[in-house]
């Protein structure tokens, strides 16, 4: 990069809740010189036709846009000033079919790789489930199989709902089967809950999944999940799938299928955190609903989480920088 990065509006001199309401209030994609500057596109994709019980989904991303207006620049967690480190812009959303499946996937993962041929990592924020196997083919296509990391309560590896394979209950099944995933480098974190039966655990294990349930991270504690998920991971490019209702529905109301007994945002933080080793390509953060989301507790979770995703994004990319 010539140029320093753009970063975000200066607060102290533009009031948070003015101005459009872009991710951590930075710059649009089509504010920069060229699209090829963007290191990480933060994309919106406002579709929830694959979901299997509330809809909501759809204005998840704007929601997460404006509880990001209270970000600021500087990440003490992880010792990073992100948007300095790597230009980080806002892309805007794709726009789908919501009443086509099929072709809602065709236009994700095309728009997805057009964004990923500029150079750019994704940071998507959904949206329902159903988006993570369009943006797993187009990061597959670019980096080969890749390990995957998925934040849920629901294991999102199930075959049909009737009759339709894709869901937002079905994506990684599809992923596996399509051999886009790196299957000696697949973990679920944070599950719990009621399944169909215990023949879903064992589908799941023949996939290749690892699970992590949420008990696990309260009695371990999330040093010890983080070191266990970076050993599994190894140095293979990461794709992490966060769906927000990982988080106990105390921290995450505002989603379409909430589970009792998950992580606390503080968790999930500090186990994304704890992986800003790995080698993160891109990631999601999908099934935030804000029309169940009283003053807002989930969609500014959510913006903490892809703040999180993209300082670790940043760090690696400015750390892989060459030194002029």
């Amino acid at each position: 990069m010539s140029t320093p990065p753009r970063g975000p509006v200066d607060a102290s001199r533009t009031p948070r809740y003015a101005g459009p309401a872009t991710f951590a209030r930075l710059p649009r994609i089509d504010q920069l010189d060229a699209p090829t500057d963007a290191d990480v596109a933060v994309v919106g994709i406002p579709f929830d036709t694959g979901v299997s019980y509330r809809p909501g989904a759809r204005f998840g991303g704007n929601a997460i846009r404006e509880a990001s207006r209270l970000l600021r620049p500087y990440n003490p967690a992880q010792d990073a000033s992100p948007f300095a480190l790597a230009q980080v812009a806002d892309a805007g959303d794709i726009a789908v079919n919501p009443f086509d499946i099929n072709e809602a996937i065709e236009t994700i993962e095309a728009a997805a790789t057009d964004l990923l041929a500029t150079g750019a990592r994704l940071m998507t924020l959904g949206g329902d489930h159903t988006i993570a196997l369009p943006l797993l083919r187009a990061v597959a296509a670019k980096h080969g199989p890749v390990a995957l990391l998925h934040f849920d309560a629901h294991l999102d590896t199930w075959d049909t709902y009737f009759g339709a394979e894709y869901t937002h209950g079905t994506p990684f099944r599809r992923a596996v089967e399509e051999g886009i995933l790196d299957t000696s480098a697949l973990s679920h974190v944070g599950t719990r809950g009621p399944l169909y039966g215990k023949q879903d655990l064992a589908d799941d294990e023949r996939m290749g999944f690892g699970i992590v349930t949420s008990a696990d991270v309260m009695r371990r504690g999330v040093d010890e999940v983080a070191d266990q998920l970076r050993a599994r991971i190894g140095d293979r490019p990461l794709y992490i799938s966060i769906d927000i209702d990982v988080l106990d529905p105390a921290h995450a109301p505002g989603t379409g299928t909430p589970e009792a007994g998950g992580l606390t945002s503080r968790e999930l933080l500090e186990i994304i955190r704890g992986l800003a080793s790995c080698n993160l390509v891109s990631a999601d953060l999908v099934e935030v609903a804000p029309a169940y989301d009283h003053a807002e507790i989930t969609a500014v979770a959510a913006s903490h989480t892809a703040y999180e995703l993209t300082t670790v994004m940043s760090r690696q990319i400015a750390a892989t920088r060459p030194t002029p």
